[in-house]
């Protein structure tokens, strides 16, 4: 163990200690049965009418008689187009294919070049959502162009959308977790309480009311790498349809609604002038766009579902999606202060509550007429005095409290940033890297072969990298000066725990008091930075805005329902990818006639798939169907057959003939003791001369006993001996521990489990298994492991709130193994070597988990990871 071991300091106070002992109780929480309460109103989101189904007006347009494709003629016809335009090349280059002789007739194509297909999709394809506009805004003396589409239609796509139509929610609910009624749990919108506001708000004035929440996302990202060209895309999507759909670009359930000039306005020499006029520009485009939603949101207007139900719907603006800089322009505050409540600039390091801002106030300043009193008024309500925001006069809308937690932006390149930056400065920069390089390999897990202190503008997914192994890399990393680094270790554990606790897609009271209470823990120890003079102050908005996360997700719903990540993504498909199909002159023309094209090729591909289906009911996008094995195998082997002298040389399972021995005397004899096994193992049956062996195994890690919880993550555990490359390099085996149920375990926390190292992972041949275990073959399992065992978990070390374990040996030194069934694994285990004040410079990340002698189970691997190992 290293001269600085945390648990070893003597500063062992319970400021920094993690919240480890009710985590059993909050996550079994988090899978049990939820108790829901219903709006009492029985009239919130009623139907008024029925009328058609969205497919059978679309069937009427597009159908002819026994062609699903039509108005292509065949199933070729549709499927080149779709290739054609989402991802083919450009209109010249596939004029080129087609005018090659023969190919358009041995394709059997109805249209000869670009212009003919589009003209085909043009005219015979309905669409479902509306045309772009381009429209003049006129704005200190300057006319700009904004191309958008009008946001009602674009709802009304959106709820008549015949994919979505069993998977919308019409009315908010109150989730519990337990029978009582006193544990809230907060996951999708309807389940916090803004809706149920909204909705008795609405319900006093206009019974029957269905209240759609309209969530809006904006950020500009640049088009191309050289020239500069940029875009300002603004998407909507509405808080009805489950956050599982709309975070998945491929069921296009956010809209592209338009495009915002993305001039900079770099003839107005003066900077505050400058800045004045790009907000008032920017709420200007925005107050044109969103101008249709204010007479529905106050009166309501009847929009009819995919599944023929026509509602009263009330769209309310509900949230803003967006980084700093666009909560700041949307909000109309200042930059470095806070878009949601009124803390002072110098104030906001200081972890005190606030309240939100006060709406009515500010609404108050901007109706005053003078303008030096305008700006007087604006000021001491705490915004700048922008010209006509437009949130100004949205019905029931507040846009200090529809700002969103960000996770990407606040805490992967806010937060997290900050803090990596600060431990670079606090410890040796040169060992941070050399620790970086010895770590071991894992499926989840980035090796960062050339350290981390060298890297510049790191991604948010390179941040979420560096935080798995963040807590190992200062774990027992000495301070200069011979200063303690328990409160810096403490730090950055909170701050960990924050992260990963803000990622759960399910909240409850007591995962929110988690939260807070890791907020807490960095707040009581975050003065060991200003001690190294790393820090002078805290006034940093993104750490400030954590204090507004709880409060957030129980109005809004979890952070996950607004994760800016989304709307990056969306940039590739709408933006980038746009851009990409035009001639890079007045592109924004051609890019909205893209897109528009590419939406009713889409529609009609899921037109397509639905006829062919035989036009069944509409169904679920989020139905789950049966859990998937939990261990899932390649269909053959990677060597069918292994040599036990090459699994006791490649794959350093040393002992592998005693342990299968071993294994196959329990298994005929379950009854047997320790010591009758023993015995009997010393005159063994014949055992097979070889084995076939698998170098990975891929294991589901969703909850079998919560069908409603099924999950698409899966973990894949190595097995992999040394090899060469093509140039002859060695490339180092790679060994995953795991963590090994021994039939106790449950789906959270360690107990009833321990770690081994697999070694190997093996079946046996039918008529190998027959004669190894008799009788016993048929309860066999088809796969095994040869593994390598540490000591059992033990209570976490102080402060760090891990476990340490060691290496299993007996009394010559030699490390236990044994032989146990591939299904007793339940996941792969990270784990961080104690490294010490130095770390030894021999070990590499190849051979660290043979050379280290001591452990941490590292709990931030992955989220799954951060769920169940506590």
């Amino acid at each position: 163990m290293g001269n600085q071991d945390p648990s070893n300091t003597g500063d062992n106070d319970d400021n920094g200690a993690p919240p480890l002992g009710g985590r059993d109780n909050v996550e079994r929480a988090l899978r049990q049965e939820v108790h829901v309460v219903h709006f009492p109103s029985p009239r919130a989101g009623e139907s008024i009418t029925v009328t058609t189904p969205g497919y059978g007006t679309y069937s009427d347009t597009v159908q002819a008689e026994n062609n699903p494709y039509a108005p292509f003629t065949s199933k070729r016809d549709f499927e080149f187009a779709m290739w054609a335009k989402t991802r083919g090349p450009g209109s010249n280059a596939l004029d080129e294919l087609l005018k090659i002789d023969g190919v358009q007739e041995d394709l059997g194509l109805a249209y000869k070049n670009t212009r003919e297909l589009n003209k085909i999709i043009d005219t015979h394809l309905p669409s479902s959502r509306p045309r772009f506009r381009c429209k003049e805004i006129l704005v200190a003396g300057e006319v700009f162009d904004v191309y958008y589409r009008d946001p009602l239609e674009c709802i009304k796509a959106l709820i008549g959308d015949p994919n979505f139509a069993t998977d919308l929610v019409w009315t908010p609910e109150r989730h519990y977790a337990d029978p009582d009624k006193t544990i809230r749990v907060y996951h999708e919108m309807y389940t916090g309480k803004w809706w149920w506001n909204k909705q008795k708000e609405v319900e006093r004035n206009k019974p029957g009311a269905t209240i759609v929440p309209v969530i809006i996302s904006s950020d500009k990202t640049r088009l191309t790498t050289f020239k500069g060209k940029s875009a300002y895309p603004v998407y909507l999507t509405i808080g009805n349809l489950p956050k599982e759909l709309r975070r998945k670009p491929s069921l296009q359930s956010q809209i592209l609604l338009a495009y915002l000039p993305t001039t900079r306005l770099e003839h107005i020499t003066n900077k505050a002038a400058r800045r004045r006029t790009i907000a008032n520009l920017y709420h200007a485009c925005m107050r044109k766009i969103l101008s249709p939603l204010k007479k529905p949101a106050l009166d309501g207007t009847p929009i009819a579902s995919g599944d023929g139900v026509v509602r009263r719907c009330h769209t309310i603006f509900a949230a803003h999606v967006g980084d700093y800089p666009e909560q700041v322009l949307v909000t109309g505050v200042k930059t470095g202060e806070c878009p949601c409540c009124p803390v002072p600039r110098d104030e906001l390091g200081n972890h005190e509550p606030h309240p939100f801002r006060d709406l009515d106030a500010v609404l108050n300043a901007l109706e005053t007429a003078d303008i030096v009193l305008r700006a007087q008024a604006c000021a001491a309500a705490g915004i700048k005095p922008i010209h006509q925001p437009y949130w100004e006069d949205l019905p029931y809308s507040n846009p200090f409290r529809a700002i969103t937690p960000d996770i990407l932006h606040q805490l992967h390149q806010g937060v997290i940033k900050h803090l990596v930056s600060w431990v670079r400065s606090a410890f040796s920069e040169t060992e941070i890297d050399a620790r970086c390089r010895r770590l071991p390999r894992n499926h989840h897990v980035r090796v960062f072969t050339k350290g981390i202190t060298s890297l510049s503008q790191l991604t948010g997914r390179e941040h979420a990298d560096i935080c798995r192994i963040l807590l190992g890399l200062v774990a027992d990393m000495p301070l200069p000066g011979g200063v303690s680094p328990v409160r810096l270790v403490r730090c950055v554990r909170a701050i960990l725990d924050f992260l990963y606790l803000a990622q759960y897609p399910v909240h409850t009271d007591n995962t929110l008091a988690l939260l807070a209470e890791a907020l807490d823990r960095f707040h009581v120890n975050k003065d060991i930075f200003i001690q190294l003079n790393i820090r002078t102050g805290w006034n940093i908005p993104k750490l400030h805005f954590l204090d507004h996360y709880r409060e957030l997700t129980i109005q809004l719903g979890s952070p996950d329902n607004f994760n800016t990540e989304y709307t990056e993504r969306l940039h590739i498909d709408l933006a980038k990818d746009a851009y990409e199909a035009t001639n890079s002159k007045d592109e924004f023309p051609q890019m909205t006639v893209w897109l528009e094209r590419r939406e009713k090729l889409f529609r009609h591909k899921r037109f397509v798939a639905w006829c062919l289906a035989g036009r069944p009911a509409l169904v679920s996008l989020l139905a789950t169907g049966d859990a998937p094995p939990r261990v899932k195998m390649t269909k053959h082997p990677s060597k069918p057959a292994v040599h036990f002298d090459t699994l006791i040389n490649d794959y350093h399972a040393k002992f592998f003939r005693e342990a299968l021995t071993r294994y196959a005397v329990r298994l005929r004899h379950p009854q047997y003791t320790d010591a009758q096994v023993e015995e009997l193992s010393l005159n063994a049956r014949q055992l097979p001369r070889s084995v076939a062996v698998y170098h990975k195994a891929k294991f589901w890690l969703g909850d079998e006993q919560n069908p409603r919880l099924l999950s698409d993550e899966f973990d894949v555990l190595h097995a992999t001996p040394a090899r060469k490359n093509k140039r002859g390099q060695v490339i180092d085996g790679h060994f995953d521990p795991a963590m090994i149920n021994d039939n106790q375990g449950a789906y959270c926390g360690v107990t009833g489990y321990r770690i081994a190292r697999v070694r190997a992972i093996f079946s046996i041949r039918h008529k190998d298994r027959i004669a190894l275990f008799g009788d016993a073959s048929h309860d066999a399992p088809p796969f095994l492991a040869y593994v390598e065992w540490f000591t059992d978990f033990t209570n976490p070390v102080a402060n760090l709130g891990l476990y340490k374990i060691k290496h299993s040996v007996d009394q010559d030194g030699e490390r236990l193994a044994s032989i146990i069934s591939l299904d007793r694994i339940r996941r792969s285990t990270y784990l961080f070597p104690v490294f010490g004040a130095l770390v030894p410079r021999e070990w590499t990340s190849g051979n660290v988990l043979d050379e280290c002698k001591t452990f941490y189970v590292d709990s931030f691997s992955d989220r799954h990871a951060y769920h169940t190992i506590y």
